[in-house]
């Protein structure tokens, strides 16, 4: 029998490793497995080179748990190890000192084991007791028994074991009591070590029997030892690919879109399989999708540092013996290598996008809704992508047709430039609630694309930035003649007195909610609409993405949306008004503005006689006389106004022509819809 203590400078490495490892507990399980397996694949190794001349057999490794003994145990059959290595490999861990250490690595409890080789200690996290039985593949070896408590003390004895191999038992402490349930163990099992190349069994298979489900005598192994990955691309088929695809993500319904399976050697080694899935509306859901392994061991799905941003809403699996197992995020930020890997994977990603596009465009636009915001993102985050995409990314139209970027400039070119030499690509965000404006654009002879995503607000402006002379305008951004301005519009029949006048008309009926309204008048053909709704471009598409959190959230987001209500100042039915506003106001309105003249023609002659002086050499008499004069001036326009507002208020011609313009942006609801729907009824009965 041998004692000793573990050679460390630290008075004691348990409480430090308990302490610093203790959020990532649960990775103790990966560690034991992982030495297991490297145990199995050296036996192998060395059978293969005749340095063992044992039986392999049967080289699974097996996880244990004896609930009333409280014990987790992990068994191979690999090299073992003899009392000597176990003295080199397990009880001599030296640092330079424990003050360094601490101070090195307080940020970084993951760190910890990966630098110092602490695998096998970290099972002392959840362990009061941890014993090693362990037999060498060497000729003549003795079965060892090595015993710790948590403290530098240490025993090591001879016993008996038939096999080779080695048994790793942990007496589970009173704290980790979760360790000894089956469902636990079984799924950070498969979490970490589910694709790992030697066979793990947990456990018996069961069978339903009786009524309830019963263990059978065969062995439940967790892990797939050939994933796809690991294979050749040229021994897969596309099914192979989706079936992989539903182990990956059991609970995913849909199929992957594309998949690219990487394989590279130089100038870092790299395997994988990544896919392109159907991407819903939220990005968020998508990312940490991908899987990262260090030798069919995984160690996380957060893998912004190794792929670009943009990349992480794909799904798969990345593995890379380059990145250590237990890989901190400073070291991703830092090492040449994983830059080396993001960029080759965003090239892979690109020639795979162009591939397609190229061999199979059909396919390709079929699938360009999955696809879009994918991309869109791609281009919006990433310089290099944005120039490589640009060949391949696709605006739909309305019509349901794709074009290239390229291929639109094209077939609207002629059509939809401005008078200042700006080409205007229109577009609709809600093809139901815009239907009445694409109609309008379509009328003109223009075309209309489909911007409907997620990011399409914020990709708008970007396209904007990058493409010289166009521009987007949403088609209900403005009325149509507008949209694409040509040249100048219809003359106004109405003169600047009616449209002031019929302004406040209109005002007495806008809908008084958290929108603001303001009335504008367009001199327009007589077969437009008398009235529409249309808000501006700028302000829209700044609400739009401080919708989603853009630069523009913190003003704009606060806004009330404002729109116009566009009066067609030509159409019969506004003459109507303005004849039916003269015959019923007239009177009133030339007395008011009677009164007005007296106060105007009083402030024109103040206003002559202090024009050349300065504020200080205007006496306070004056002063006082214009104010008075304004005061008098501003309520009689006021009693102008109400009076006119107080017309509008009761006119159902009114009220009529405006809820019209509501009702074409689907803007009208509820109690408004029912009241103009008999309203309507009303005037037809007329």
């Amino acid at each position: 029998m041998q004692k000793g203590k573990i050679n460390v400078t630290t008075e004691n490495i348990f409480p430090i490793i308990k302490k610093f490892l203790y959020s990532e507990q649960e990775i103790f399980l990966r560690e034991l497995v992982s030495n297991a397996v490297d145990a199995t694949q050296k036996l192998k190794t060395l059978s293969s080179m005749g340095q063992y001349k044992g039986e392999i057999g049967k080289s699974a490794i097996s996880v244990n748990i004896d609930k009333e003994a409280k014990t987790l145990t992990v068994s191979d059959k690999g090299i073992g190890m003899t009392a000597e290595e176990i003295d080199n490999y397990i009880n001599q861990i030296a640092f330079s000192s424990a003050e360094e250490f601490l101070e090195k690595y307080k940020d970084q409890a993951n760190a910890i084991i990966g630098h110092f080789g602490l695998g096998f200690y970290s099972s002392f996290m959840v362990s009061k007791k941890v014993e090693i039985i362990t037999k060498s593949y060497k000729d003549d070896s003795k079965a060892v028994k090595w015993e710790c408590d948590g403290s530098p003390e240490f025993t090591i004895i001879e016993t008996e074991k038939e096999e080779v191999g080695t048994d790793i038992i942990l007496h589970i402490d009173d704290e980790s009591g979760e360790y000894l349930e089956e469902n636990k163990v079984e799924e950070l099992l498969k979490k970490y070590c589910k694709f790992l190349p030697v066979e793990i069994g947990f456990g018996k298979e069961k069978e339903w029997k009786d009524e309830k489900y019963i263990d059978t005598d065969k062995d439940k192994i967790i892990n797939n030892i050939q994933p796809a990955w690991t294979k050749k691309p040229a021994d897969l088929k596309e099914e192979d690919y989706k079936t992989f695809y539903k182990e990956l993500y059991p609970m995913t319904m849909d199929d992957p879109l594309f998949n690219i399976h990487l394989n590279v050697d130089y100038p870092f080694n790299l395997t994988g399989i990544l896919y392109f899935p159907k991407i819903r509306n939220n990005i968020e859901v998508q990312k940490n999708k991908i899987q990262l392994y260090s030798n069919q061991v995984f160690v996380t799905d957060s893998v912004e540092d190794i792929v670009p941003e943009f990349l992480t809403l794909l799904h798969g699996v990345l593995d890379s013996p380059d990145i250590p197992l237990n890989v901190s995020r400073s070291y991703l930020q830092s090492d040449s290598n994983v830059k080396k890997i993001s960029n080759h994977i965003s090239k892979k990603v690109t020639d795979r996008l162009t591939e397609i596009f190229k061999d199979n465009r059909e396919e390709f636009e079929k699938k360009w809704d999955d696809l879009k915001l994918f991309i869109e993102y791609g281009m919006l985050s990433d310089e290099k992508f944005y120039d490589r995409a640009s060949k391949f990314m696709l605006l739909k139209s309305t019509d349901n047709k794709c074009f290239t970027i390229e291929e639109y400039e094209k077939v609207v070119k002629e059509n939809q430039t401005d008078k200042d030499k700006n080409l205007i690509y229109l577009y609709t965000t809600n093809t139901e609630e815009q239907f009445s404006f694409i109609q309008a654009a379509k009328d003109k002879g223009y075309d209309v694309l489909l911007m409907d995503g997620h990011l399409d607000a914020h990709f708008i402006n970007h396209l904007e930035t990058k493409l010289t002379n166009i521009k987007f305008a949403r088609v209900d951004a403005d009325i149509v003649d507008k949209l694409i301005q040509k040249e100048d519009g219809f003359e106004s029949k109405l003169s600047s007195n009616d449209e002031t006048e019929l302004r406040s008309v209109f005002e007495g009926q806008l809908p008084t909610t958290k929108n603001n309204y303001m009335v504008v008048f367009e001199g327009l053909s007589q077969d437009s609409n008398p009235t529409l709704i249309t808000q501006s471009e700028f302000m829209r598409r700044m609400k739009d993405m401080s919708a989603m959190g853009g630069a523009a959230a913190g003003y704009y987001g606060q806004l009330p949306d404002t729109y116009n209500l566009v009066v067609n100042s030509n159409h019969p039915l506004i003459s109507e008004i303005v004849n039916d506003k003269n015959t019923k106001l007239s009177d009133k309105l030339n007395n008011i503005q009677d009164e007005i003249k007296p106060f105007e023609s009083d402030k024109d002659a103040l206003e002559k006689l202090s024009k050349d002086k300065k504020e200080e050499e205007i006496p306070q008499e004056e002063k006082d006389k214009l104010e008075e004069l304004n005061s008098n001036i501003s309520k009689l326009n006021d009693k102008k106004v109400s009076l006119l507002k107080e017309y509008g208020n009761g006119n159902k011609l009114v009220k009529q022509l405006i809820d019209l313009a509501l009702l074409s942006n689907n803007m009208l609801k509820g109690e408004a819809l029912n009241k103009f729907v008999k309203r309507s009824v009303e005037l037809i009965e007329k």
